[in-house]
């Protein structure tokens, strides 16, 4: 079995490397995945259901579709508020988690607890990842995997957000801060007179703050050049849309 990608994604991250994703429906067949991820050279998928249909059974067919191709799966989660469900996501197959419009840091402590196993956080215990069963890890070995691998993000779409970036991105337990520009945009048309104009503004703010952090700030690419203006800005993680691919 090759081995999944989750065993280097979260050391990866940490280590500022470039990391590409696609984000792509949940309701992919294991043939549109397979085409997906080899159309580029991605480093994990991503699915949403903050914007999109979801069930239990299709996210589990999803996760164990792109298990079988070794690659890690981010999950969005609905709602901000739905953080105490995160252990219970988590056990459907996604070696990641990303929340929407994270406000406040009792959010991102409540993620951090329903993420993590103890002695690291309080994850009720349902087994370890489908994808580690061929290493026969008992309990307190797969946890310690787990919590050393899986991959929690915290999205951050105001200015109010922005400007805590580093509060949020130095709680030990997060690994990615996510953009969220259109949320963003409707908060800085309501605060014209901001120090921050732009959301390029924003994206710098938060670049210098997270400079000493293991945290990456990924963002999300519609089209190519935006990619490569990313890239360009000195973001190396960026979440590609399938729609580019299709």
């Amino acid at each position: 079995m090759t081995q999944h990608g989750s065993y280097k994604l979260k050391k990866r991250i940490k280590n500022k490397e470039q990391i590409i994703g696609i984000s792509i429906p949940m309701t992919s067949t294991f043939d549109e995945i397979e085409t997906f991820v080899t159309k580029g050279d991605f480093d994990f998928i991503s699915t949403d259901s903050q914007h999109s249909a979801f069930n239990e059974e299709t996210l589990v067919a999803f996760c164990e579709n792109a298990n079988k191709l070794g690659i890690p799966v981010n999950f969005r989660i609905k709602n901000t508020k739905l953080t105490y469900l995160i252990g219970n996501f988590l056990d459907l197959g996604p070696s990641g988690i990303e929340v929407p419009q994270v406000e406040n840091l009792s959010t991102v402590i409540d993620a951090i607890d329903n993420f993590y196993f103890p002695q690291k956080g309080k994850r009720s215990w349902g087994g370890p990842p489908k994808f580690l069963s061929e290493k026969n890890l008992d309990r307190l070995e797969a946890a310690k995997w787990w919590n050393s691998h899986g991959v929690l993000w915290m999205q951050i779409e105001s200015l109010n957000a922005v400007l805590s970036a580093d509060k949020i991105g130095n709680l030990e337990g997060i690994d990615v801060i996510s953009w969220g520009p259109n949320d963003l945009a409707f908060d800085l048309e309501a605060n014209p007179n901001h120090p921050l104009k732009t959301d390029e503004d924003c994206l710098k703010h938060v670049q210098k703050l997270l400079l000493k952090s293991e945290t990456q700030l990924c963002v999300r690419s519609f089209n190519l050049n935006d990619k490569q203006r990313y890239l360009d800005m000195g973001i190396n993680m960026v979440l590609e849309s399938g729609l580019i691919y299709k």
